[in-house]
């Protein structure tokens, strides 16, 4: 029982805290999940991360089911997601009984583009901290890059990327990884 509420609490502080999706969560994840409490490695949060980014649903609450579920089975992958979606649901109650009347406030606008820029800057330090640990080889870099660009310019689903590149790390075996 303590397992449980201490992974409805640790992801209740991670989902009050993460604002902008699931990208911006990567830093609070690693943080609590993997060097305070040791539950997962690093390595198993971008598991978690990438499959949770293919399955349906949102990124964020798919990473903290797994995570749960690792650490608590069936009900601590619940409990995990209850924790992160609580603040969310809180937040947006207070937020949608609040947004009508001072929407049009320049101070609430001004809020809102700064927390943009916050959690854009996030998502850029989680990307160069990713690439820096996950990319040891050439090749590595070079299907990044060709990631990027596919997704960035050509605008290829990153399904289909994740399981082109998933098909080619089972090709290439232990030269890949």
């Amino acid at each position: 029982m303590k397992i449980l509420l201490d992974l409805y609490k640790t992801f209740f502080k991670i989902g009050i805290f993460t604002f902008g999706g699931g990208y911006a969560m990567l830093p609070l994840l690693q943080r609590e999940l993997v060097d305070k409490k040791g539950w997962i490695t690093e390595d198993e949060m971008l598991d978690y991360y990438a499959i949770g980014q293919t399955t349906p649903g949102i990124i964020a609450v798919n990473t903290s089911t797994f995570c749960g579920y690792k650490k608590a089975g069936k009900l601590g992958g619940i409990i995990a997601s209850l924790g992160f979606v609580s603040p969310s649901i809180i937040i947006i109650i207070i937020i949608a009984n609040f947004l009508e009347k001072f929407a049009h406030l320049a101070v609430i606008n001004h809020a809102f583009a700064g927390i943009r820029i916050a959690v854009s800057a996030l998502v850029l330090n989680t990307v160069i901290n990713m690439v820096k640990k996950t990319c040891d080889r050439k090749l590595k870099y070079l299907i990044f890059f060709l990631t990027f660009i596919s997704i960035g310019v050509f605008s290829i689903s990153p399904i289909i990327i994740v399981i082109s590149v998933g098909v080619l790390g089972i090709i290439l075996g232990g030269r890949y990884a």
